[in-house]
């Protein structure tokens, strides 16, 4: 499997997202763009260094920002 088809394969299911700067974001995959893989979470949780910080209805995380996906 490609990489993007395992992103497609997520949507509407529940990803981590790990940024840089030791942010986080669990949430459901709503959407995503391509080349710039931008995504859009829904019924996210924001986590900085591992500690639960808000919960957000929706959230966009810019592609540039991701370390790596998890689904």
């Amino acid at each position: 499997m490609k990489p993007l088809e395992v992103i497609h394969a997520s949507l509407q299911k529940r990803v981590l997202v790990e940024l840089k700067g030791g942010r986080e974001y669990r949430g459901i995959l709503e959407g995503y763009d391509h080349p710039h893989l931008n995504l859009i979470l829904k019924n996210a949780e924001e986590y900085i260094e591992g500690e639960k910080k808000r919960e957000i209805e929706k959230v966009i995380v810019r592609g540039d920002n991701i370390i790596y996906i998890s689904p």
